[in-house]
Formats: structure tokens, C-alpha cells, sequence
């Protein structure tokens, strides 16, 4: 074969024996039984975020904590639910708006990021638990570029909005023209018209034809990112490692266990 994934078409999600060797030949060779894919795009989606959360983890000595949201759908709500809880240890965050295809208006995801520690509950051998359990108390900063879109337009709004965090990178896509609710055609054929618009608490258009601005712009240099940088990440880890040199965060410790029970207590 002068190409041999030509033997794998028209063999996606399938069960395939491959035979391989540590040389080319036939004797001694084994044969594996593997499920093929589709499409690579998931697994080189999530091989990207790994490396993100890598590069994050030794820049930060390990105090910074990594979330990508791919679009404020079911995918990137399912990354938020999911990492977010195991990132609550951490010092600070930062939240990747990268590439964000949007989807639902994220007015959830925004509150689920802005919740900090309501109080916290000792119990005997166990460090204090918070009150949300899903919740941050750290410094926190967003990530955005050109293909932050529809959704990803509004979540680093409503960043900014909340007062989270500085938003770092490229201005957004810009684009929050509602289209649901068309009627279809007889022939089943569709007109688009816009339907609803994004507008702020002082009775302003925005977002719209504009995006939002980052506080702090950096490009992601595709030569910097082809020999394994990432210059918005580079740069957010800076931004938060001062801010936690200058405001650290002082440790949650439970107070000696009381004496009395009584009511005068």
C-alpha cells in the first residue's frame, strides 16, 4: 500500500484488526482489535486544553487553575460542571472564552463563576468544606479572541459586568442578534430576520457590531504558538501571580472546638 489509511475508509466506528510489528515484518507481529473514530476533532480538542492546563500548571508552580469553555452549549456547560469543582482549591483561575461558539445565553455559567464561599462547615478530621461546594474565592481572569462568538460575546461581558476578573487577549466576534422564532417556508425553506438584540442596564445597544474589548491585549502570535507558547496564557498567569503577591489570600482556618453547648454559648 503506498498509503495505508487508505485500508481504514469507510471504516469509521467500526471494530478493525491491525497487525503490527516492531519491524516490518509479518513474522512476530500481534494483532490488535480497535474501535476506529470519525474524526480526530475531540481528541486533538482535548489534547489542546490538557497542554493549556500543563503550561498553566508550571508557569503557576501549580497555584493557577485552567477552564476552557468551548461554547455555552451543552459541551462547554458539561467542561464548566465538571472541571470547575476540581479547580476550587486553587489560588486563582483563569477561564478560557477562546474559541467559544456560543449557544445559550450563559447567565448560569456566569453564576456558577462568580460564586464565592457563603460560610464553611467543620467537621471532626476533615480541613472546613464551603458553603457552595462549587465555588472560588480566589482572583480569576478570561481569556478571549475574534472567535469568541454569540455566547462567548456575552460571558466576558457579564465578566466584566460582575467585576470578576481582567479580560485578556483580542476583542470578541461581536455578534448578539437573536434569529429564533422564524416561521419556515411552505417549500420548508427559511428567511432569517433578527428578532432580538443585546442590550445594556442603561439602556444601551452593545456587544453588537463592536464585541467586547480586552482590559489588557495581547495576540497570540501564531509563531509563538507553534513553538509551544501561548502568549494570552502567559500573560494571565503574570497578571494573577502579582495580584496574589499582592493580595494574598489568607488560609481558612477553623477556630478551636467550643467548650460549652449550652444556649449562652
Amino acid at each position: 500500500m503506498r498509503n495505508p489509511w487508505a485500508l481504514t475508509e469507510n471504516k469509521a466506528d467500526r471494530v478493525v484488526e491491525l497487525r503490527v510489528n516492531s519491524r516490518a515484518s509479518a513474522e512476530g507481529a500481534r494483532t490488535l482489535r480497535v474501535k476506529t473514530l470519525a474524526s480526530e476533532r475531540g481528541l486533538r480538542y482535548l489534547d489542546w486544553v490538557a497542554s493549556r492546563r500543563a503550561l498553566v500548571d508550571r508557569l503557576s508552580g501549580g497555584r493557577i487553575g485552567y477552564l476552557h469553555l468551548p461554547n455555552t452549549a451543552v459541551e462547554g456547560n458539561r467542561e464548566l460542571n465538571r472541571d470547575f469543582p476540581a479547580l476550587a482549591h486553587k489560588e486563582a483561575l483563569i477561564i478560557d472564552d477562546r474559541y467559544n461558539g456560543g449557544g445559550f445565553i450563559p447567565d448560569r455559567m456566569i453564576e456558577i463563576l462568580a460564586r464565592t464561599p457563603l460560610n464553611y462547615w467543620k467537621r471532626r478530621g476533615l480541613e472546613p468544606q464551603a458553603t457552595p461546594g462549587i465555588s472560588h474565592r480566589g482572583p480569576k481572569a478570561m481569556l478571549i479572541n475574534g472567535y469568541s462568538s454569540s455566547g462567548g460575546d456575552a460571558l466576558p461581558y457579564y465578566f466584566r459586568k460582575l467585576k470578576l476578573g481582567p479580560i485578556i487577549g483580542t476583542r470578541t466576534w461581536g455578534g448578539l442578534i437573536g434569529v429564533s422564532g422564524n416561521p419556515a417556508l411552505a417549500d420548508n425553506g427559511l428567511l432569517l430576520a433578527a428578532t432580538f438584540r443585546f442590550m445594556d442596564t442603561d439602556n444601551r445597544w452593545a456587544v453588537e457590531n463592536e464585541g467586547v474589548a480586552p482590559d489588557i491585549e495581547v495576540l497570540d502570535l501564531p509563531e509563538r504558538l507553534a513553538a509551544g507558547g501561548d502568549p494570552s496564557i502567559e500573560e494571565a498567569v503574570r497578571v494573577l501571580l502579582a495580584e496574589l503577591a499582592q493580595n494574598p489570600l489568607p488560609p481558612v482556618v477553623a477556630p478551636p472546638a467550643p467548650a460549652r453547648f449550652g444556649l449562652d454559648d
